[in-house]
């Protein structure tokens, strides 16, 4: 499987949680475009900020080595990235019945572009969970030979998630008001087994990757 491929899937463990709720706050706000395209940019920032310092720390980790260490330089990051997604797994279950909004998010329907800018920049940057997968995904890129801008895929994939409640509300006008709680309540209550499922299927590709270096 091409590397761009296997971190496809990651971009559903970014977004799961206070990011995508916080999409759908804001594409309910007052300034719903404004606001929206706003969290999405700072989102846009911190991911491919995140992401290409980790490409940037494995390419000089593999590529500067000489041909003997090299598999080792390799092996290492098997095993960070290893850990990395077991992190994951262990910090997504632990936190399935802390999935309700913190009290703050109802605040978000009066925000404006700049606050909403400055949050996507940091739950996006911050929270251990989106931290942890732009850093495993700069990580494998470049652990199996892809060059730089095959990241941006994941990046676009991820930045599409969270513009999809302000599409949605474009798309179906009034009838969003309607069908888009349905799906926040659900990406709520369920986003962790999706997420669960994800990073199970990227350790397993992880794993295999230990095994046949």
């Amino acid at each position: 499987m091409s590397p761009v491929a296997a971190v496809l899937p990651l971009a559903f463990v970014m977004i799961a949680g206070p990011q995508i709720i916080s999409s759908f706050f804001l594409a309910t706000s007052s300034q719903p475009v404004r606001n929206s395209l706003s969290y999405v940019a700072g989102a846009a920032v911190s991911i491919t900020g995140v992401v290409t310092v980790a490409y940037v720390f494995a390419q000089g980790a593999t590529g500067n080595t000489r041909s003997d260490s090299h598999g080792t330089a390799a092996t290492v990051l098997d095993w960070v990235i290893l850990g990395l997604v077991l992190f994951l797994v262990v910090h997504t279950f632990l936190t399935r019945k802390t999935s309700e909004p913190p009290a703050w998010m109802g605040k978000l329907q009066e925000a404006r572009p700049k606050f909403a800018f400055t949050l996507g920049l940091a739950l996006l940057g911050v929270f251990p969970t989106d931290i942890a997968s732009s850093i495993t995904v700069g990580l494998h890129v470049a652990r199996h030979g892809g060059e730089w801008w095959q990241v941006l895929p994941f990046v676009a994939l991820t930045l599409l998630l969270l513009g999809l409640p302000l599409i949605g509300i474009l798309v179906l006008g009034h009838r969003a008001e309607v069908v888009l709680p349905k799906v926040r309540d659900w990406m709520n209550d369920n986003a962790w087994v999706v997420s669960e499922v994800v990073l199970v299927f990227f350790a397993v590709i992880t794993v295999n990757s230990l095994v046949g270096s």
